[in-house]
């Protein structure tokens, strides 16, 4: 399927759309009723950032996409390097230098009273939306605190948390419960107690100065991947491997990883201060983290002109 040509910068000022093989405003992106995507989470996604007027580790995002569409037996209508056309032009039409860049493949819709996933023609969706934080500034220097949910993370064995996917109902309700104890976000664990992940984020602890994160159960984030490679390139020790709880409410320092945020410094577990908020080995992978937006092996710059 051809894409329509590039969008003119700011088209759309404030986001846009690509919804049925089209630039639109956000207003205009729907999705239909009957399409598997909504009425039974058959979808895969990826999410990827624009700062300062690049793509931050663009590549990595579409291999990991392009992963998930194999893994889920769903297929796009264009190419890999159409696909990066489409978020360019999102991201420019929007005239937006930060940005949230999502792009996502449905099952479809199957014929009427088919029941067979593989008669359904995919379609492709993409938008461009102001930078999102998981967190604001304020809270972030304020100080987050995370409950530690003793809901149960669907297993790895069911749902393939490596593909990007939306069944989040666990941690939707694990986000419930801790905005009725006055908490901020959450994380869930798994059947052994073991700390897992949180609504749009990965977790990770430090004790005696090494950092801990979880080898199973959760998604492999690239802005986790991002942390990994950072602790190898700062000489930081890194274990990955299951995080008790016990030892997780007696971690020296704790912080998230997201596309949404980047490194973000966690002050309390369940309204108990940490050792250290911010961390000083906390500080040291965030400040690495947003220095590694200027080095050009991990930009992709927009074109925004005329």
């Amino acid at each position: 399927m051809p894409i329509p040509a590039t969008p003119a910068p700011g088209q759309f000022e404030g986001g846009c759309a690509f919804a049925d093989g089209a630039y639109v405003p956000l207003s205009e992106a729907k999705i239909s009723l009957f399409d598997w995507g909504f009425t039974r989470s058959d979808v895969t996604y990826d999410v990827v950032s624009t700062w300062q007027g690049a793509f931050f580790r663009l590549d990595d995002h579409l291999d990991r996409f392009f992963v998930s569409l194999e893994k889920m037996r769903l297929t796009l209508p264009y190419s890999r390097a159409e696909l990066r056309d489409i978020l360019h032009g999102c991201v420019r039409a929007g005239g937006l230098q930060d940005a949230y860049v999502a792009m996502i493949c449905t099952r479809g819709v199957p014929p009427k009273g088919a029941r067979d996933p593989r008669m359904a023609q995919n379609r492709f969706y993409a938008y461009a939306v102001p930078y999102v934080w998981i967190a604001s500034r304020d809270k972030q220097l304020q100080g987050i605190d995370l409950h530690v949910s003793q809901r149960i993370r669907i297993a790895p064995e069911s749902v393939d948390p490596t593909v990007k996917n939306y069944h989040w109902m666990d941690l939707v309700q694990s986000l419930l419960d801790a905005y009725d104890q006055g908490r901020d976000t959450s994380c869930v664990v798994d059947a052994q107690g073991n700390i897992m992940e949180g609504p749009g984020f990965n977790v990770f602890m430090v004790k005696n100065g090494v950092v801990h994160t979880a080898n199973r159960g959760v998604l492999e984030g690239i802005s986790r991947r991002t942390v990994i490679e950072l602790c190898e390139r700062l000489g930081i020790p890194l274990e990955i491997a299951p995080i008790p709880l016990a030892e997780f409410r007696q971690a020296d320092e704790v912080f998230l990883s997201s596309t949404g945020g980047g490194v973000l410094p966690i002050a309390k577990l369940d309204g108990q201060p940490l050792a250290h908020f911010p961390g000083p080995i906390t500080g040291r992978l965030s400040d690495a983290y947003w220095s590694l937006h200027d080095e050009a092996a991990y930009r992709d710059p927009v074109n925004y002109s005329g």
